[in-house]
């Protein structure tokens, strides 16, 4: 059993900071727990634009605080995503997120990533192992 807090998270290798400076993750499950998927909570903050592909992963992300626009940009179908919206990314699309305000949300990734991640120039995480080096 794994119990773990957001607080013990913080200031660890766990809380990732994203090198654009537009949002931050607490990591709380990885793929080195072995379970299948991965678990953060993220927020994106207020007034920024984040483009996102994830290429190599599924993600579910349910809205636990603060409001966004997300476009799918390969559509340019807009939606608003509030407290207790959740939106999958079953199809791998191409998306930007607009927070109004800070957004927090709790997110899942299959496969699960390492915690090493961070956005390259295309908005896509690299498909990482526990096996690769870090």
């Amino acid at each position: 059993m794994i119990v773990r807090s957001l607080k013990e998270i913080e200031g660890t290798d766990r809380h990732i900071k994203a090198k654009s400076g537009t949002w931050e993750s607490k990591r709380i499950l990885l793929a080195k727990e072995r379970v299948g998927f991965s678990l953060h909570e993220t927020t994106l903050y207020a007034g920024t634009e984040t483009r996102m592909w994830y290429a190599n992963h599924v993600e579910a992300v349910l809205c636990v605080e603060g409001e966004a626009e997300l476009t799918n940009e390969e559509t340019g179908e807009k939606h608003w995503i509030e407290p207790g919206t959740m939106y999958l990314l079953d199809g791998h699309e191409r998306h930007t997120m607009r927070p109004k305000t800070d957004f927090r949300c709790v997110c899942v990734f299959n496969p699960p990533v390492t915690g090493r991640e961070d956005h390259d120039e295309n908005g896509v995480y690299p498909l990482l192992t526990e096996d690769d080096e870090g």
